[in-house]
């Protein structure tokens, strides 16, 4: 070998190690970007369902999600508001990863804001960003979407959920875009048609600064989904997240809700419900820290990453 050669391969040694690195470091998941999508999010303004805060955030993600390599598709309906009699739009977002995956797993959030902050003590007919309850979870997704073209195993959809909360009344229903989604899915299935999902994860109120993510009680109590959580918590354990308490308390009636007892899809919720700004105007993006928000895209990428 001569000394120029010699030279060389040294170099490619010293640079490999190197190079792949920083292809590690391009597929991890930072907090500093998610908490820069959910202020982004945030300066629309409230985003409740209808709204043209609402339309110029799906817009947002579609273009931001296609630009990422998605396959970005909304679903479309309708409901008549129960106060003013007035028609609403409704849309959940549909956001696709290797459609040619026929086996497929669902990470959902929802991307509406409640009407009124109604459990503020000062000013329940105030200004609601929702920036834990309604940005945060879309916030992970956007940052994930960096690391989905590179993974393996199943195809992975995205599903923001409309009208999670369209709730001005203390009668008015919850979950109306999941329950929407649940019921078109399962005629699919009927049918024989669209996506097989193997199994669900909702994420909700995930940014809080004091974060603290119990195991949600319904989750842990449905044979199929206990497993998931099971999985989750093992990969968060292992990711020394410690925010990841393997221990139920509260149970929650979320978006996994009707994808589990109308889709049929085995789907868990990691919450964080010990949220003391919950529904109040002080909901802002001062009440979220990317790390939080870095813990929970972590544990999902390793937990994505591992499924096969």
């Amino acid at each position: 070998m001569t000394a120029k050669s010699l030279v060389v391969l040294v170099a490619l040694l010293v640079l490999a190690p190197l190079s792949a690195a920083r292809s590690d470091a391009a597929d991890a998941f930072s907090g500093t970007r998610s908490r820069a999508h959910l202020e982004a999010v945030c300066d629309l303004g409230p985003r409740p369902s209808g709204s043209d805060a609402m339309r110029r955030q799906r817009a947002m993600l579609t273009e931001h999600f296609r630009s990422a390599g998605a396959v970005v598709t909304g679903q479309a309906f309708r409901i008549r508001d129960r106060h003013s009699g007035q028609p609403v739009h409704i849309e959940n977002l549909v956001v696709v990863w290797h459609p040619d995956r026929a086996e497929r797993i669902l990470v959902a959030a929802h991307y509406d804001t409640r009407p009124f902050p109604d459990r503020d003590p000062v000013d329940p007919r105030g200004v609601f960003i929702g920036a834990n309850d309604g940005a945060s979870g879309v916030a992970v997704l956007m940052e994930m979407a960096r690391c989905m073209r590179e993974l393996s195993g199943p195809g992975v959809d995205f599903v923001l959920f409309d009208a999670e909360e369209y709730v001005v009344g203390p009668r008015d229903p919850y979950c109306l875009g999941s329950t929407y989604f649940a019921r078109q899915y399962a005629a699919a299935r009927r049918e024989g048609t669209g996506p097989t999902y193997r199994c669900g994860v909702v994420l909700d109120m995930i940014g809080d600064r004091d974060l603290a993510i119990w195991q949600e009680q319904k989750s842990v109590s449905w044979p199929d989904t206990k497993p998931i959580v099971d999985s989750i918590w093992a990969v968060a354990a292992r990711l020394g997240a410690r925010q990841f308490v393997p221990r139920p308390l509260h149970e929650v009636e979320d978006d996994h809700v009707p994808l589990r007892t109308i889709g049929r899809i085995p789907t868990c919720d990691i919450i964080d419900f010990d949220y003391p700004v919950w529904h109040t105007t002080r909901d802002v993006p001062a009440a979220c820290s990317a790390e939080s928000l870095e813990t929970v895209g972590r544990v999902m990428l390793a937990w994505l990453r591992e499924q096969r």
